[in-house]
This record gives structure tokens, C-alpha cells and sequence, in this order.
């Protein structure tokens, strides 16, 4: 056996030491999650989106081997805890929120914002959202969507529908509707879905153009479904049309997903992604979406930050075009 120099042994041993060092990294990285995860739903506690999360929180934390926390943080119509997601927190993947349209859509409304949606979160995954659609009274001369459009287009301004506020996600997509019907609707909204649902009733409005609050009275008979805007017909109501069908290329769920701080680790988004969407698709959250009529709206992490973005620009073109500004 040959003599090393002492030349060749010093670089032998550079060669072993830096190779070492490169691997250090990888040999200290710790496993994910080592203590629990905070999810934050920026509404009170009972809900369906509590609901929802809560149930996908359970399941995830089972599978991770560390508990998935609920936070409550409601204010700000749902966008409290944005601003914490966007400046606050740590990129570690262990404080995370519901990201849903009125974050996405707040940025629009006031004249100094807080956060850029495409820019300023992780987005990991998309879930799920709501039953949206427009009901009349069992009484109204609407029988059909086509009914109720043929008598706007004679009646500019003299059809009402409530909704559940302005610059909701289904007072725009109305207007969007109106636009591409070339109809004037008159918008009267209200601080709840369900005070919209008894306005109709009551015959303060046409119809209600909200989310699933209508459905026990269009299963009772007082009232009748026109459409749905979910992508598909819903099992509920086999029976009532979708936007699409109607002529439009409208999906309106006002769909939601799972969001953390920017510049999060693409290892533990991979993590993260891959166990909420194990226990989205179980069936005991299919079981707690199907109770509330929520539809499944997954998105990968690729497809949920195009959407995003895809969706921001919506937001901003709509909220522009209709001159809406809340601060």
C-alpha cells in the first residue's frame, strides 16, 4: 500500500469533509410536523366551513401524528387573520387558514390593502365550497330561469333578488350574469342568506340568489328552485338546471382551500397537500360536506395558485367595473 503525501491526504480529507457537510443538511432535517398545527377559520365556531375544517383537521392530525388545531378568528368578514398569514406568521407549515373569495376579493375593495393575494400566501390546496343558486316563491309567475329573463329583459331594473350583502360572491356573479343576459337586475341585499330567504317569501323581492339557505323551503314546497351554479346538477335537486346548461359558462361554489404564509418549504407543502387531500376524500368528510351541500372542488397546488391568481384578476375587473368600494 502506497504512502499518502501529506498534500493528498489534506485533500482526501477535504474531499470526505466537504461531502459530509453537503449531507448535513439532509441528515438534520427534522421530520414533519413535530408539534401540532394551527388552522385558522376566520369564522365563529358551527358553521359548515367550521364544520368542514374541523372534520379535515381530525383526519389529517390522525395520519400526521400531530394534532391539527382549530383556531376560531372571526372579524373583518372573514379576512382577520389574513394579514397575519401574509405578514405575521412563520413559513414552517405549522400556522395555516382558510383561504376563500373575500380575501382574494379585499385587496379590490379598499383604497389601501394589506396583502396580494397571488403573492402574499402559500396556497396548498382547494376543497370545497357552497350551493349557490336563485329560488322564487311557489307563487311566482317564474316558472323557469328563462321565464324570470324574459320578463327582465321587458322590465329593465324591475326584477329584485336579495343576497347575503354587497360584494358578496353571489352579488357579483349576478351581475355577471346580468351582463352576459344583457338584463338590469335590482340588487337588494341583506345581512344574511336567510333574511334574504324570507324577504322572498314575503314578497319583498323576486327571488333569492344566495347560497343553500333556500333548499328545506324548495323541499317543503313554498319554494322553487330556477338553477343551480355548481358545475353539475345537484343531487338534491336532480331536477334543476345548472348555469351551464342555461347557455353560460358560470361555476359559481365560492370554493375554498387551505392557505399558509408565503415562500413555504415546496417538502412540507407536499406534506400538507397530500394528507388534506387523503381526508378530503374520506368518506366522514364527504358525510359533513354532503350534509351541509358542499361540493367538492379540489384543486392541486399547482391548480389552486392558478386559480388564484386566474381568479384575482376576475375580482379586480368586476369590482372596478362596478365602481364598488367599501373603505
Amino acid at each position: 500500500m502506497s504512502r499518502l503525501t501529506r498534500r493528498s491526504a489534506l485533500a482526501t480529507l477535504g474531499v470526505v469533509g466537504g461531502a459530509s457537510t453537503l449531507s448535513l443538511p439532509a441528515l438534520g432535517q427534522s421530520r414533519f410536523p413535530e408539534r401540532p398545527i394551527r388552522l385558522i377559520v376566520p369564522w365563529p365556531p358551527g358553521g359548515s366551513a367550521d364544520a368542514q375544517l374541523r372534520s379535515l383537521g381530525e383526519l389529517a392530525g390522525r395520519a400526521l401524528g400531530q394534532p391539527v388545531v382549530i383556531e376560531n378568528r372571526p372579524g373583518a368578514g372573514g379576512t382577520l387573520h389574513a394579514i397575519h398569514l401574509a405578514r405575521e406568521a412563520r413559513p414552517d407549515g405549522y400556522t395555516l387558514g382558510q383561504m376563500h373569495l373575500s380575501v382574494v376579493r379585499r385587496p379590490f375593495l379598499v383604497s389601501r390593502p394589506q396583502w396580494d393575494t397571488t403573492t402574499d400566501f402559500t396556497n396548498i390546496i382547494g376543497l370545497t365550497g357552497w350551493l349557490f343558486g336563485m329560488a322564487v316563491p311557489a307563487n311566482s309567475p317564474f316558472r323557469t330561469y328563462r321565464d324570470m329573463i324574459t320578463y327582465a329583459k321587458a322590465n329593465p331594473g324591475r326584477v329584485t333578488y336579495s343576497t347575503s350583502g354587497i360584494a358578496t360572491t353571489n352579488h357579483l356573479a349576478m351581475e355577471d350574469l346580468a351582463l352576459r343576459e344583457g338584463v338590469e337586475f335590482l340588487h337588494v341585499p341583506f345581512r344574511g342568506s336567510n333574511e334574504g330567504v324570507t324577504a322572498a317569501l314575503g314578497g319583498q323581492v323576486h327571488m333569492v340568489a344566495d347560497s343553500s339557505a333556500w333548499a328545506p323551503q324548495v323541499e317543503a314546497g313554498s319554494m322553487r328552485l330556477l338553477s343551480v351554479w355548481s358545475a353539475e346538477r345537484a343531487p338534491r335537486f336532480p331536477d334543476v338546471p345548472t348555469l351551464k346548461e342555461l347557455g353560460h359558462d358560470i361555476v359559481v361554489t365560492s370554493n375554498y382551500g387551505i392557505s399558509g404564509p408565503p415562500r413555504m418549504d415546496p417538502g412540507i407543502v407536499k406534506v400538507l397537500h397530500d394528507t388534506f387531500r387523503t381526508a378530503l376524500m374520506s368518506e366522514e368528510n364527504t358525510r359533513v360536506r354532503n350534509q351541509f351541500d358542499m361540493p367538492l372542488v379540489y384543486l392541486s397546488t399547482e391548480e389552486y395558485q392558478d386559480f388564484i391568481v386566474r381568479r384575482a384578476a376576475w375580482e379586480r375587473d368586476m369590482v372596478n367595473r362596478l365602481g364598488i368600494k367599501m373603505e
